[in-house]
């Protein structure tokens, strides 16, 4: 039975895991629902930008998210699944250095597993989209050196958006060469510059990033593991899953003119009573007396 884990040890433990044979993965969550399914199949959560600014101001990945708004919902999540690991995307520190290094303190005081922090220069995209500016190397060495020296336990995942070929493995060999964790080289096109960042990243584990209708290829955790890649973030499969579900739901409320439609014969029901044993869960876990099984 779980009986609790200090928050110095949050960190050790994915460290561990992502030392393991293999390719760990951390599945995106934007709320607190969304969490309690994950939970129910997976051990590792990805804190996601891209999810965290839709569903809490309904706005896209541009820039718009608060650290303490971010905090307070990684305390939460903490609460909720203290087993749990909970890598948290802080974009580029939200720009100031100073800042970046509060919001790693205050995030591994909360019991965090792990950030990641970017290159990204204002205004800041998602790591798939058009248009990323990133900042002058040594600029962004500087905010990762600081950031480091102010973590004890937390994993640092170090990211660059650089798009450009030749400065995609300058900055990737730039970033192995710190005290980082691990490297994530955001939206990459193929299997082939996988390989090409696997090489100059030496041995420093490899973090891959895989967005429905992004820019990287659709690989299996398998496939993903042959080409040397240690961990893999899924940053909106339950966003985009519940955008679909929901949006075919009520249309279908529309056409049947607001009745409820039947539970399918082929399919689990999801009703009062399976929400609120998904929810209780929770507090079970909270409690000591649910282990991590996926």
């Amino acid at each position: 039975m779980f009986h609790g884990i200090t928050a110095a040890g949050y960190g050790q433990r994915l460290r561990e895991d992502i030392a393991r044979t293999g390719t760990t993965p951390l599945i995106g969550v934007y709320d607190m629902y969304s969490a309690s399914i994950a939970a129910e199949h997976y051990d590792g959560m990805f804190v996601s930008g891209f999810g965290f600014a839709a569903s809490y101001y309904g706005l896209p990945d541009i820039g718009f998210i608060a650290w303490p708004d971010m905090l307070s919902f990684v305390e939460r999540l903490r609460g909720a699944f203290p087993q749990h690991h909970l890598l948290v995307d802080i974009d580029d520190g939200y720009v100031d250095p100073e800042v970046a290094c509060h919001v790693v303190r205050r995030l591994e005081r909360t019991g965090a597993s792990g950030v990641i922090l970017e290159d990204q220069k204002r205004p800041r995209r998602c790591g798939h989209a058009d248009g990323k500016l990133v900042l002058p190397l040594d600029e962004y060495l500087e905010k990762l050196n600081l950031v480091l020296e102010n973590r004890t336990d937390l994993v640092v995942v170090a990211r660059t958006d650089a798009t450009e070929e030749q400065d995609i493995l300058r900055r990737a060999r730039a970033l192995a060469e710190t005290d980082a964790d691990v490297v994530l080289v955001d939206g990459v096109r193929s299997e082939e510059w996988i390989r090409r960042i696997r090489r100059v990243v030496g041995d420093k584990p490899l973090l891959f990033n895989q967005i429905a209708g992004g820019k990287s290829p659709r690989l299996s955790l398998s496939e993903l593991g042959d080409l040397g890649v240690d961990v893999a973030i899924y940053s909106t499969p339950c966003l985009f899953a519940a955008h679909r579900a929901m949006d075919e739901a009520l249309a279908g409320l529309k056409v049947n003119d607001g009745r409820l439609p039947a539970a399918p014969a082929n399919s689990r029901p999801v009703g009062v009573q399976e929400s609120t044993e998904l929810l209780e869960r929770n507090i079970a876990r909270a409690r000591g007396l649910v282990e991590v099984t996926a």
